[in-house]
Parts: structure tokens; C-alpha cells; sequence
């Protein structure tokens, strides 16, 4: 079978979308290697270079205008270059289809990750809305068939974008196999000084921007008075001025370190020197960040509602995203329960495994093959 991925953010994607794009790339060319896989790619300038197999290809624009707009080729071009190459199926990996992808004569997969910009509109501009609103309403309309990454993705785009439930399957996403390996007591002490880590700290991960509602986990610190620090790693916004301010308010600026462009072959290694992974987002399609911590064996403790519970499992502890005084005592009490701790590391990780790659994939692929 000849498969077809819309690889834009797989190319031009540090974060969760281009994640989720090279993972999906990486699972299925290496447990499927006898199909041919081929990577849409509309600009080849700062490409993020990853592990690309024998079998993969990518594809860019052939023609003038495709090479001098790449984001209408993306939309609307490259549909003539699947049809040329006879693809049999294609999978729109960010909540898109190329217009015209009906008449290309190829069956079409789209992932649907979230649909936050619905539930949170005050996050997002109005064109911002207006624009994926009937980019995904009609990537819904046209699929014939769609992945949701959780069960309340699914519930949502049914709700939001009209999708059509009976063709939308849940597939669960997995993480780097970075943060499986078995890490090394050097390794962790070489990037324990390497970022000048604390002995003991909490860790959040994930873009510093207000959706990630990192000031409850300072709020909480406050509140518990708690001997411990606090390491933020990600890439700031303009929401870490808020942050800053709340820090100083509270006098807490020893107890918060920022990590900001942290390689990404260190964290593993941060996750598991962190005593509890904090992670009070206010909504996420699936929370890859959860299942890091899982998989290194560091305990949790994320929001109530929205898809966390998913990720998280039975032995992930939940807090209301709004409620500081709930976060200050779960972080108090847990910080004073070793035994309760090593627990939550150790079913923490066996949960991970569901999310494993063998799963993911045979998922992928059996969905694949219902067309």
C-alpha cells in the first residue's frame, strides 16, 4: 500500500503536533515496512531533521506556484501530486485535508487532536477561530474516516465540529522511546548539573502560556509551605511576566528555577530526578507531558475532567484546575508519603505500557485497513 502524510509538521514542528506527526511517521514505516510512505512536505527551508527509513520518501511541490506557495500547495496542490503518484491512502495528521481531496481518488484519514479553541475562545484570536473552525469542520466532513487521540476528543469534535461518530475511532498517542529507556545514575547526575538541578524539586513541563495554568502549581507552593522547588521547563510566553509577578508577590524566586531550550535527550533524565511531575493544564486533547513522567517512573499529579484521566490512569492523583488551597495539600501530603510515592511510580509506569508502540501501531494500521 502506497500511504501519504501531510508531514508539514513533522518538518517545521517542535511541539506536540509535529510529536504526534514523527511518531506516527516512525511507528508505522519501522512495524509496517512493506508498505511505501510518503512525506508531504511543502517547504524544505528549516527542516527539523528526524530518523526518516528506507521506505519513506518525501515529497515536495513540483510545480512554480507550488514552490512559490507552499501553504496553497499544502491546501489545495498537492492533491494533483497524490493523484499522480497513485497513493492509496492519506492521512492529514493536524486536523486538515487538502480541499479536493475527494476527487484525487484517494481514500483519507484525518487525526482530530483537540478542540480547545472551541471550549476557550478567549485563548485565541477571532480570526484564528474563524479559519480552523472550517478547516476542521470540513476536514471532518470529507474524511472517510477519523482518528480522535482520547475519548473526549471525540465527544468534542462530534459536538463542535459536527463529525460523524459511527466513522471516528479513538487511537491513543504514545511518547519518544526516550523516556522508556532505562536511564543511567551518571547520565541523570551529568544533567542534574548540567541545568544546576535542585536534590529535590517538582517539575512541569510544556509551553509556558496561560492554558497550562502553571501559576496553580505556584499559588499551591505558596499555600503549602512546603520545603521544596520548583522547575518550570519549557518555552516562555508572554504569560511568564504573569508568573514572574506572582513569584515575587509571594517571595518565592529561591524556590523556581525556568528552564527554557532544553535539549530533548535530557528529559528523561530531569522527569526522573523530579520527586512529582505537576501538571494542572486547564484542557488538553491528551497530555503527552503525563505520559513522560509516566514512563520514567515519576509520580502525577494533573487536572480533573478534560482527557486526563485517560492518560493518566488509576494511580495518577486529580485536582480541580481552579482550586489551589486542593493542589497545596495533595502536594503537601504527598511530599511527606514516600511510600505512597514509590506506588504511584511504580503503577504509573505499568500503565504507560498500554501506550506502547507494538499498540499504537497495530491500531493505526487496523484502521487503515478498514478502508
Amino acid at each position: 500500500m502506497k500511504i501519504a502524510f501531510d508531514a508539514k509538521r513533522a518538518f517545521h514542528n517542535t511541539r506536540g503536533l509535529g510529536n504526534y506527526s514523527r511518531d506516527t511517521i516512525r511507528l508505522l514505516s519501522t512495524f509496517y515496512p512493506d508498505n511505501d510512505y510518503l512525506l508531504f512536505n511543502p517547504s524544505e527551508k528549516k527542516n527539523i531533521v528526524f530518523p526518516i527509513l528506507s521506505n519513506t520518501t518525501v515529497v515536495t511541490p513540483t510545480s512554480i506556484i507550488g514552490k512559490t506557495f507552499p501553504a496553497l500547495w499544502r491546501s489545495r496542490g498537492m492533491c494533483n501530486q497524490l493523484k499522480q503518484l497513485n497513493v492509496d491512502l492519506y492521512h492529514g495528521l493536524s486536523q486538515e485535508l487538502p480541499i479536493g481531496i475527494k476527487g484525487a481518488g484517494v481514500k483519507s484519514i484525518v487525526t482530530m487532536h483537540d478542540a480547545i479553541f472551541m471550549r476557550y475562545p478567549e485563548l485565541y484570536t477571532s480570526s484564528y477561530r474563524a479559519v480552523f473552525i472550517q478547516k476542521n469542520k470540513y476536514a471532518c466532513r470529507v474524511a472517510d474516516h477519523i482518528i480522535a487521540i482520547s475519548e473526549q476528543t471525540k465527544r468534542d469534535i462530534v459536538k463542535y465540529f459536527d463529525a460523524d461518530v459511527n466513522k471516528v475511532s479513538v487511537v491513543y498517542q504514545g511518547c519518544n522511546n526516550i523516556f522508556r529507556d532505562p536511564i543511567k545514575d551518571e547520565v541523570k547526575e551529568n544533567v542534574r548539573l548540567k541545568y544546576n538541578l535542585p536534590r529535590n524539586f517538582l517539575l512541569n513541563v510544556g509551553a509556558i502560556e496561560k492554558r497550562k495554568n502553571t501559576g496553580l502549581i505556584i499559588e499551591a507552593l505558596h499555600k503549602s509551605r512546603i520545603d521544596i522547588q520548583l522547575v518550570i521547563v519549557g518555552k516562555p510566553t508572554d504569560y511568564i511576566n504573569e508568573l514572574k509577578t506572582l513569584i515575587g508577590k509571594y517571595k518565592l524566586e529561591n524556590q523556581i528555577l525556568f528552564l527554557h531550550n532544553v535539549a530533548t535527550a535530557d528529559l528523561p533524565a530531569i522527569y526522573s530526578l523530579a520527586e512529582i511531575f505537576v501538571y494542572p493544564s486547564i484542557f488538553e486533547g491528551f497530555g503527552i507531558p503525563i505520559l513522560e513522567a509516566l514512563c520514567t517512573g515519576t509520580p502525577v499529579i494533573t487536572s480533573s475532567g478534560s482527557c486526563f484521566e485517560e492518560t493518566g490512569g488509576e494511580f495518577t492523583l486529580y485536582v480541580n484546575p481552579n482550586d489551589s488551597t486542593a493542589l497545596a495539600s495533595l502536594l503537601a501530603n504527598l511530599h511527606n508519603n514516600k511510600s505512597l510515592l514509590q506506588l504511584m511510580s511504580e503503577k504509573g509506569l505499568d500503565y504507560s505500557g498500554r501506550f506502547n508502540d507494538r499498540n499504537i501501531a497495530n491500531q493505526l494500521f487496523n484502521t487503515y485497513m478498514k478502508l
